[in-house]
């Protein structure tokens, strides 16, 4: 590897692109204070605030910042939809001075978030941990939700399936995999959330490894500890009254198939489920085509 290879980084330079997409979009990225102070929401949203289209609310997964996890989404749904994409607390630059780490206390900060910026109703699509964080803002505010889009989100995880996939990953926690800080870890993590068999270079995975993924570590972890679901290996998931629907990866390794099966049954009869093939656990990411036009037909209302 070069000298001129150690010292660019690649993310970095990734990152300056992304951002200009989201601009190109039609949207900026701004910060709000929420809770009298307490807590910081940073988010992309319109840069004019027309109120003329309906809001579509995209809630990202552990990881990288949200900008990283809806790039393609938010360029090809920005003309019909007004986009907003907030970092969650301890992502990006939203932080809180409450002592509250569940994804109930997420699910109130984007609420929050969406009423200080006057929108009384929108879309919600989250993926992974942000499908947990959906869910929530669905069930407990449905007069504010019109339509849900869940994305390989496993909210009928039992404690068992965290279990197993720490002894699958040959790993001490689950953190190892959704937080990674070594280059076995983020190897490990990658054979897991993507089906792609293609090899990364390692200068590229510690590049990722340090810009993206190190930023908050152990308020993270914290909210990984803090949630409420898969304490035990009781499933408490109830029917929500909005058309849902749910995208899953055929090979998802995170939450498998069988997840998603047990998962459109507990959800109600207004759930569909839409499986997307040789694409793993991050479908948006993945598969972008595929999983858009599967959103843009459910969310038009067409069959």
């Amino acid at each position: 590897m070069s000298s001129s290879s150690s010292c660019i980084s690649l993310a970095s330079l990734y990152e300056g692109y992304i951002r200009r997409c989201f601009s190109g979009a039609g949207l900026s990225n701004k910060t709000v204070e929420i809770d009298g102070g307490e807590t910081t929401m940073e988010y992309w949203g319109p840069t004019k605030e027309t109120g003329s289209k309906p809001a579509l609310v995209l809630i990202h997964g552990f990881g990288p910042e949200t900008i990283w996890q809806w790039r393609r989404q938010a360029t090809a749904f920005s003309r019909d939809y007004d986009i907003y994409a907030p970092n969650l607390v301890f992502f990006g630059d939203s932080t809180t001075k409450s002592a509250q780490r569940s994804e109930i206390f997420q699910a109130e900060c984007v609420v929050k978030l969406m009423e200080t910026l006057n929108v009384e109703k929108f879309n919600v699509m989250g993926t992974s941990y942000g499908g947990f964080v959906a869910y929530r803002i669905a069930l407990k505010w449905p007069e504010k939700v019109e339509k849900v889009i869940i994305a390989s989100s496993g909210i009928n995880m039992r404690l068992r399936d965290n279990l197993d996939m720490v002894q699958r990953a040959k790993v001490e926690g689950v953190e190892d995999v959704l937080l990674p800080t070594n280059l076995p870890h983020m190897k490990i993590s990658f054979s897991l959330i993507s089906a792609s068999k293609s090899h990364i270079p390692d200068f590229i995975l510690k590049d990722m490894l340090k810009r993206l993924f190190s930023h908050n570590r152990n308020s993270k972890i914290e909210l990984l500890q803090g949630l409420t679901i898969g304490k035990d290996d009781k499933v408490n998931v109830s029917p929500l009254q909005q058309d849902v629907l749910l995208v899953w990866g055929e090979q998802d390794r995170i939450f498998f198939l069988e997840n998603a099966n047990e998962l459109k049954e507990l959800l109600g009869e207004k759930t569909r489920l839409e499986v997307i093939k040789n694409t793993g656990h991050i479908p948006q990411i993945e598969s972008p085509d595929t999983f858009n036009n599967i959103v843009r037909k459910f969310l038009s209302g067409a069959t």
